[in-house]
């Protein structure tokens, strides 16, 4: 019987592990009718805004962090897939 060398078994693994996590559809909510929530290059006030969403903007959730005790969510716009960045989770809702 042939052995699978330890080397290709841990290379499965590893690749097997870096598979994107599935995303969960969220829309924007609470910004207000006048007001944009902001779409951080990181999770935190202290990093650069790249846009503003408006209450009813679909997004894909990725994964959530704490930072400085406010939970940020890394999301990317669901019409534009490739513009991703942080907002915060008490604007966000499954509707």
């Amino acid at each position: 019987m042939r052995r699978t060398p330890l080397f290709i078994l841990l290379a499965s693994i590893l690749i097997a592990g870096c598979t994107p996590m599935p995303a969960d559809r969220t829309v924007v909510q609470g910004a207000g009718p006048d007001e944009l929530l902001k779409l951080r290059a990181g999770p935190g006030l202290g990093h650069r805004v790249i846009l503003g969403l408006p209450d009813g903007t679909s997004l894909n959730r990725r994964d959530c962090v704490t930072e400085v005790g406010q939970l940020w969510c890394r999301v990317s716009l669901t019409d534009a897939p490739r513009i991703t960045g942080y907002v915060s989770a008490d604007y966000l809702s499954t509707r």
